[in-house]
């Protein structure tokens, strides 16, 4: 038999950092996960005991120092079945790294469906940072809010729910049913209470991961499938924060094809960007936006959000045809703008028209709503208000320079009524509970 575990940190030897949730305090047997005969991820460990933490309102965390990284909290959410099985029992375990057999379905023909980050270490352990997931499948992600009376929220998970199970089903996976998924999502959101950051000081995030865990050599379904779902305190994605983002029209590289699986959330989408987005950000780019791969013409996504342009009242963004993911906040934000007057289109959309909008902002549950400041393609550079050729980068006195002498400028509006202030407003306002939610949006636990 082959078999592999799910460690936790005391058995590893590994003692968290105080930035870390899950403090090592003892440790105590752990019950074992197991499936049929072939399984490739079990738990069987001694595990260390968090009962020390039960009356902590909050974890020692730094809230306002947070960012988007890895901050590992207390516990994950664990579940199994076989080929041909359904999803049954699952429940909540201890934070702890995981050892995956060398034929795993997820580490040969990347078979998975998740939701983060997997990262690898010796004898193919994944360890915190859990890394190996944007190579291989599919992924999730929502937020959990915390309130000023203490509950928590979460923002249409049912979505999520659904869009896994659509992957899925695309990926010739088994996967948890929607109350199943939703089950779990609330149980390690409670689990990790003390995670959530005070009201107005970041969220949790939550990210769902179905991976083919079964061993198996020749090209085919895995024998066995792991759902499991972790956590961590975020706050914002850019670095910048607030400062407009700087996009690079990316028309070397595609992002998706037609027929492929740019429309579900496959982690296989996510790894080619690597390339293009490492190069960007070497020459000051906040990210790459992509253009469709048959004519090279048409924006589809930036590298892990939606983008919607503004002209006059019209609010549009690329249409969902298979190549482009149909995020959840990307469906929150057409509904809102509906409700604030302007007039919303699904449509193609030419390069050429993106660089003429008014206004330009990318969505996703990660970034929320982000404003767009710069778009560069090929030689030609939109500067928030400045249309400009042949120039490259250029420091601020250039910039002026350039403006004087030439005089050719199309407008961004940076001021009065901005559509991606008020969608921002609106949208976190549901969110965090503070704005009324009249499309039933919110779950609330406690």
């Amino acid at each position: 038999m082959i078999s592999t575990r799910i460690l936790g940190r005391a058995n590893l030897g590994i003692t968290p950092s105080r930035s870390n949730l899950g403090s090592q305090v003892g440790a105590t047997g752990c019950g074992r996960y197991t499936s049929q005969a072939a399984s490739s991820l079990q738990l069987a460990c001694d595990v260390p005991s968090f009962s020390a933490h039960e009356d902590e309102e909050y974890a020692d965390v730094d809230w306002d120092k947070l960012g988007f990284g890895l901050v590992p909290t207390d516990y994950m959410y664990v579940m199994k079945c076989a080929k041909g099985s359904a999803f049954e029992r699952g429940g909540i375990s201890p934070y702890g790294n995981i050892e995956l057999s060398p034929s795993a379905g997820v580490l040969n023909y990347g078979q998975v469906i998740m939701t983060w980050k997997f990262a690898g270490s010796d004898a193919l352990k994944m360890a915190h940072c859990w890394d190996f997931g944007w190579k291989q499948g599919l992924f999730e992600g929502l937020k959990a809010h915390r309130t000023e009376n203490g509950s928590l929220l979460l923002f249409q998970p049912e979505q999520n729910a659904i869009r896994m199970r659509y992957g899925a089903e695309r990926m010739c996976m088994p996967s948890p049913t929607v109350d199943q998924f939703l089950n779990a999502v609330k149980q390690t959101a409670l689990a990790n209470k003390r995670g959530v950051p005070p009201p107005g000081r970041g969220s949790l995030y939550i990210r769902p991961l179905l991976v083919g865990s079964g061993p198996i050599l020749g090209l085919g379904p895995s024998p066995e499938y792991t759902f499991l779902i972790y956590a961590s305190p975020v706050r914002n994605y850019f670095k910048a924060r607030t400062a407009p983002l700087n996009l690079y029209v990316e028309d070397e590289f595609d992002r998706a094809s037609r027929g492929g699986t740019g429309g579900i959330k496959t982690i296989s989408n996510y790894a080619p960007v690597l390339k293009a987005l490492t190069r960007a950000k070497e020459r000051g780019f906040s990210d790459v936006l992509y253009l469709d791969s048959v004519g090279r013409r048409n924006i589809e996504e930036v590298s892990s959000c939606n983008i919607f342009m503004l002209k006059g009242n019209v609010l549009s963004t690329p249409a969902t045809k298979g190549t482009i993911l149909s995020g959840v906040t990307r469906r929150s934000i057409l509904e809102l703008s509906r409700d604030l007057g302007y007039e919303v289109e699904e449509r193609a959309i030419p390069v050429e028209e993106l660089l003429e909008a008014d206004e330009v902002f990318c969505t996703g549950t990660a970034v929320v709503v982000a404003s767009v400041g710069s778009i560069t393609y090929q030689d030609r550079r939109c500067v928030r208000g400045v249309f400009m050729r042949n120039l490259g980068l250029l420091d601020e006195f250039s910039l002026h320079s350039y403006i004087k002498r030439w005089k050719h400028r199309v407008e961004f509006r940076t001021g009065g009524r901005m559509a991606c202030r008020e969608l921002y407003d609106a949208l976190v306002g549901i969110q965090t509970g503070e704005m009324e939610d009249k499309h039933g949006w919110v779950m609330e636990i406690d």
